[in-house]
C-alpha cells in the first residue's frame, strides 16, 4: 500500500474518535481496576476490527512520557490500541508508571502503521536518496538487534544522516556500520490525535 492509497483509505471522524477514546479508556481503566482493559472488537466498526499494528504515544506538555507499539499486525486494530495504550502508560521502561495527577497535562496520539516493506539499495548514497523526511517510518535490523522510529521522530531529527545515526544507536548497531550491511524496512503511519480536523 502506498502513502496516497493509505491516506485515501483513512478512517472517518467517528472511527478516529473511537480509537482515541479506547486508548484513553484503557489508561483510566487500569487506574480504577488494576488490570488491563479487554475490548470486544465486535463492538466496533469493521475498519477497527481489521488486523493493524499501532503505536500509542504519550506526551506531557512537549516531553515524551511513553511510547509503545506493534510493528507487525497480529490482532484487531482496536485491541492493539487498547493494549499499547496500557503499555505506554505503565510498562515503558524509560519512565515511571503514569499517575492520575498527570492526566490533565497529557497529550495522547495513536499512529496506525502500514505493513513494513524492505528498501532496496546498493550503497549509502542510493539509500539516503530514497528517504522522505517527515513521511517514512523506518526499521533497522542487524541480526538480533532491531529498532524503529515513527515518522513523527523526523520533527526532532530532520536531517536524514542524523536520523539514521540515532536509530542505529537505539538499535545497538555501531554507528559506522555501512547501511548496505543492515536490513532496512519502511512503513507509513497515519497519526490520529485530538487536534485532527473534523473532516480529516
Amino acid at each position: 500500500m502506498t502513502e496516497n492509497e493509505y491516506k485515501t483509505n483513512s478512517y472517518s471522524r467517528e472511527e478516529k474518535a473511537l480509537i482515541l477514546e479506547t486508548a484513553a479508556k484503557s489508561i483510566r481503566y487500569f487506574w480504577e481496576h488494576k488490570k488491563e482493559l479487554s475490548v470486544d472488537p465486535e463492538d466496533f466498526p469493521p475498519a477497527l476490527r481489521e488486523k493493524r499494528a499501532a503505536f500509542v504515544t504519550l506526551k506531557k506538555r512537549a516531553d515524551l512520557r511513553g511510547c509503545i507499539g506493534s510493528i507487525v499486525a497480529t490482532r484487531p486494530l482496536i485491541s492493539d490500541v487498547a493494549h499499547n495504550a496500557h503499555a505506554a502508560a505503565f510498562l515503558d521502561s524509560r519512565f515511571l508508571p503514569l499517575t492520575p495527577v498527570e492526566w490533565s497535562d497529557l497529550h495522547l496520539s495513536v499512529s496506525v502503521l502500514t505493513e513494513p516493506v524492505p528498501i532496496s539499495f546498493s550503497d549509502e548514497d542510493s539509500f539516503y536518496a530514497q528517504l522522505v523526511p517527515g513521511r517514512d517510518g523506518l526499521i533497522l535490523r542487524d541480526g538480533s538487534r532491531s529498532a524503529t522510529f515513527l515518522p513523527s521522530v523526523w520533527e526532532s531529527l530532520p536531517e536524514p544522516r542524523s536520523f539514521i545515526r540515532h536509530l542505529k544507536r537505539k538499535a545497538g548497531i555501531p554507528e559506522d556500520k555501512p547501511m548496505e550491511r543492515i536490513t532496512v524496512l519502511r512503513y507509513f503511519a497515519l497519526e490520529i490525535s485530538p487536534e485532527d480536523p473534523a473532516d480529516a
